[in-house]
């Protein structure tokens, strides 16, 4: 059996600027391509610091375990070079880049993950070809990045982003955050746009609720409770933490 495309084995993690309050504390988790799992945690779990730590940001320290991509250790890997080899992150709150249009950063982001400098028609005709797909308005691309987005663009964009810089591996660190229940179908199917375009792409979907996983259906669901991952089922998992809440995990601690 090939290696999994993604691996975390015992990861702790902690503040880059004060290691000793471990926010991580042994999480596993083992994603093959062309999987969807879902983590589920209540606030102050460690969901985000797991989506950030998992792309490298210098914002955390890995103090115990290891990070594999595709059977490669990638534990100290930076955020550029994991970005490169096909890891993606779609941001909880993206960033404002006033005077950089959506064209100029897809542009120049998919120019590094390839290795060479793409021409403006090269990403002019993919980004045409996908804004079709993904049901956008053409003009969205020469708007400068996020400036002025609703929550629901600032979401669409990050799908956008998926799409065009073809990743491997994609997290996404609640990206239902701030959606009412048509924007969060519009990224939903969205997200399953790309990966019916790419159906290897293994997808981690980071959130607080069952209501995203009602349109992209995970093969698995793990509970997130106090940095460690509690339990794992599979989507009836979910259901039941929507009716029930993350109190009967929080007691097995």
């Amino acid at each position: 059996m090939s290696a999994p495309l993604f691996e975390i084995t015992d990861l702790h993690a902690a503040p880059a600027d004060d290691p000793d309050r471990e926010i991580l504390r042994g999480v596993d988790l083992t994603v093959r391509a062309g999987e969807v799992h879902a983590v589920m945690g209540p606030n102050g779990s460690g969901k985000s610091t797991l989506a950030t730590t998992l792309m490298g940001s210098p914002e955390y320290t890995v103090t115990r375990g290891r990070v594999r991509f595709r059977g490669e250790d990638i534990t100290d890997w930076g955020a550029d070079v994991r970005g490169k080899a096909g890891n993606f992150l779609a941001f909880q709150y993206p960033q404002e880049v006033p005077g950089v249009s959506v064209r100029q950063f897809l542009r120049q982001a998919l120019s590094e993950r390839k290795g060479i400098e793409l021409s403006v028609l090269e990403i002019r005709l993919a980004i045409m070809e996908w804004m079709e797909r993904l049901d956008m308005d053409p003009a969205f691309a020469d708007r400068f990045l996020n400036e002025g987005f609703s929550g629901g663009e600032k979401k669409r964009n990050e799908v956008l982003q998926m799409a065009i810089l073809e990743p491997e591996l994609a997290i996404l660190d609640e990206t239902d955050s701030g959606l009412d229940i048509d924007a969060l179908r519009v990224v939903a199917n969205g997200v399953d746009e790309v990966r019916s375009d790419r159906p290897e792409l293994g997808v981690v979907v980071i959130t607080h609720y069952q209501r995203l996983l009602e349109y992209l259906t995970p093969d698995v669901v793990h509970v997130l409770v106090d940095g460690r991952i509690v339990d794992s089922g599979g989507p009836e998992l979910a259901e039941r933490l929507e009716r029930e809440g993350f109190d009967a995990w929080r007691q097995d601690q």
